[in-house]
């Protein structure tokens, strides 16, 4: 099925038919499918809602550049044209931005979050990132010195050898969008969170690092954490019985 608003569209999977409900909410460049074993675990005892965002699964690409606050309306506006009350929000990596826009900004109180290695604190930067920047904005000034025929050329070059992995794999038009999103610090957001708020952290991750969950338990007044001391950055594929049962305990647990 799919939901547009916005010039944007979004493909979404719902399971189950229950009155209480789950939103997933993926990382960045996942899709549904990654979350098979969550949705069949509780897709009896809850409708589920899923969705791949613009770009991604069966998501078209759009047609312009979008922040996280584009990203997290097009969600508000799904559940609001879906009617989608009170869900329990489970939301792994970027999905951690987005619940922290639509929670601390549109100030949405969901009911209980998961928050699976989630993204958004902006991390400082190490005199290795300070002098890779400068070295790439170096080059990137020496450029103007080629002739224009080969300026592109070795643009993509510098691209590929200084961008990461998730941006390197993205297509043109969702290269800016990518550095929208990174370069937002989020804390203020993730402070102003009034759920019930269960961390899930892998030991092991160097993507988001543990360190954030101990600066978000910090920011978000009623959270607790959990790490996972053999995980990375995907515990709900890497300890899938313990993941569903933590997160059974947590959502079935009365505030």
């Amino acid at each position: 099925m799919f939901f547009n608003t916005q010039n944007i569209s979004i493909y979404f999977e719902k399971y189950g038919n229950n009155d209480k409900t789950i939103l997933i909410l993926p990382g960045w460049g996942n899709t549904r499918a990654t979350f098979r074993n969550i949705i069949n675990a509780f897709k009896d005892d809850y409708t589920i809602y899923i969705i791949d965002y613009p770009g991604f699964g069966n998501s078209p690409i759009p047609n312009k550049t979008l922040d996280i606050y584009d990203y997290a309306k097009v969600i508000k506006e799904f559940l609001e044209e879906e009617q989608i009350t009170n869900p329990i929000i489970i939301a792994h990596s970027f999905g951690g931005r987005i619940t922290a826009i639509l929670s601390g900004y549109y100030k949405i109180n969901f009911p209980k979050i998961l928050l699976i290695d989630v993204a958004g604190i902006k991390p400082r930067k190490t005199i290795r990132h300070f002098l890779k920047e400068k070295t790439y904005k170096f080059l990137r000034k020496c450029l103007k010195l080629l002739p224009k025929l080969k300026q592109e050329y070795y643009y993509q070059k510098l691209l590929r050898h200084f961008g990461s992995k998730d941006y390197n794999s993205l297509p043109l038009v969702m290269k800016d969008t990518f550095k929208n999103i990174v370069n937002e610090d989020l804390k203020i957001y993730y402070k102003n969170i009034d759920s019930n708020v269960l961390l899930l952290w892998g030991k092991k991750d160097t993507t988001t690092p543990l360190k954030d969950a101990y600066k978000l338990k910090k920011l978000i007044k009623n959270s607790s954490l959990i790490v996972l001391p053999t995980c990375n950055h995907f515990p709900y594929l890497e300890a899938i019985t313990t993941t569903n049962k933590i997160t059974y305990e947590f959502i079935k647990e009365k505030d």
